[in-house]
């Protein structure tokens, strides 16, 4: 696949620009964004530029990650607190995705978003207030594993590092989780499935596939 050299802020317009002038394939008020991508990658920090670049546009863009809505640790540590299969399957609520944060923008729904539920660091519901995304609004949807779920996103991106800049840039205390972005790589393989891929091996020289 060719890619072609990139800046983030070029990225960032030439997206906001065609998100800006997508409509939901299912007929939703909402727009379904994914930035998907291991947490080396940087997701949070291209979903945070989106959102500042669709406000520029007059839309209103709602930022939520996925850990946020990670289960609770006596579930995902019920096999060990390094089992990359473990951290594959069932780390993500994606129940409680599909509940709290798409249901809410399907078709006839509410827009109220609930933008996290669970505090891991404390083991605990967040007991956050929900999130009034207006029609029109665009839901950034950041973090790992996110393709392959069959969530309904209008637009997916996924930030792809190759395995030994993956390898390089994932801190020392996570490196046990890399066997889980190989089997998403064979399993899912996001870096065709997704809308838009950007590869970040470099993160001060991006390359992208210019949205084919």
């Amino acid at each position: 696949m060719r890619l072609e050299p990139i800046s983030w802020e070029r990225l960032t317009d030439t997206l906001a620009d065609r998100i800006d002038g997508l409509k939901a394939e299912d007929g939703s008020a909402w727009l379904r964004v994914a930035v998907d991508g291991a947490p080396a990658a940087g997701t949070a920090d291209l979903a945070g530029r989106l959102a500042d670049a669709l406000r520029v546009r007059g839309r209103s863009p709602l930022v939520v990650g996925t850990q946020g809505f990670l289960r609770p640790a006596s579930l995902r540590f019920e096999y060990g607190h390094r089992d990359a299969d473990s951290y594959y399957d069932g780390w993500f609520d994606t129940g409680a995705l599909w509940r709290e944060v798409f249901g809410p923008l399907d078709p006839g729904g509410t827009g109220r978003v609930l933008p996290d539920l669970w505090d891991a660091a404390a083991d605990r519901a967040t007991r956050s207030a929900y999130a009034e995304l207006p029609p029109g609004g665009v839901l950034l949807l950041h973090g790992p594993l996110l393709l392959g779920k069959w969530f309904p996103f209008d637009l997916t991106v996924h930030l792809r590092l190759g395995p030994a800049a993956l390898r390089r840039r994932t801190v020392d205390d996570e490196q046990w989780t890399l066997p889980a972005f190989a089997r998403y790589d064979d399993e899912v393989a996001p870096a065709d499935a997704a809308d838009v891929l950007v590869r970040a091996d470099d993160p001060r020289h991006p390359a992208w596939n210019g949205g084919a």
